[in-house]
């Protein structure tokens, strides 16, 4: 582990609640030793397929549900919005809690994690949506309703795993749940 090297270097400072503080803040890399996780693509892009599985799980069922009810445009966008969001924090809600961690942490760790991935992929998917000619009136038995759909879940992943990439790099969103998985 990066620790045992990094305490060669490192000058502790205990407060007097017993707090140990790293004086040389190995978190601005000044030493040669991250604390925060190497962001690669690949880490990046199960990130986002992770978070894309949840929203596209709420965006389909939104859409599904609000198309079958016969709801407007922009009342249907909403509930599938919201639905991307519920089923996005509880995928990672769900890994985070088998790791043991109490419900209220886990809730902050899943709102860490998610909440700028989903909201970014919420944006370009719906937005690829509302600007597709046609594409907000097509039925589900339309192709136009599946093909958009489907083309723009793309291309959320393909906007959203740079942005995941940068917060992971950072030791922020997935590099958070990562923590848990060990």
């Amino acid at each position: 582990m990066q620790h045992e090297a990094h305490t060669d270097h490192a000058h502790h400072h205990t407060d007097h609640g017993g707090h140990t503080d790293h004086a040389d803040h190995a978190d601005h890399g000044h030493d040669g030793h991250h604390h925060t996780p190497s962001a690669s693509w690949a880490m990046a892009a199960q990130a986002t397929l992770h978070c894309l599985t949840g929203c596209a799980i709420g965006e389909v069922l939104g859409m599904v549900i609000g198309t079958w009810l016969g709801w407007g445009n922009v009342a249907t966008m909403v509930l599938a919005i919201a639905l991307a969001f519920v089923f996005g924090y509880s995928l990672t809600l769900r890994g985070v809690l088998k790791a043991g961690v109490d419900f209220r942490t886990a809730f902050r760790v899943a709102l860490a994690a998610d909440t700028l991935s989903i909201a970014v992929m919420e944006l370009i998917d719906n937005g690829v949506i509302a600007l597709w000619p046609a594409a907000m009136d097509a039925h589900l038995d339309d192709l136009l309703f599946w093909g958009a759909l489907a083309i723009s879940l793309a291309l959320a992943f393909v906007v959203t795993t740079p942005v995941n990439k940068w917060m992971i790099g950072r030791g922020k969103g997935h590099a958070v749940v990562h923590q848990y998985h060990h």
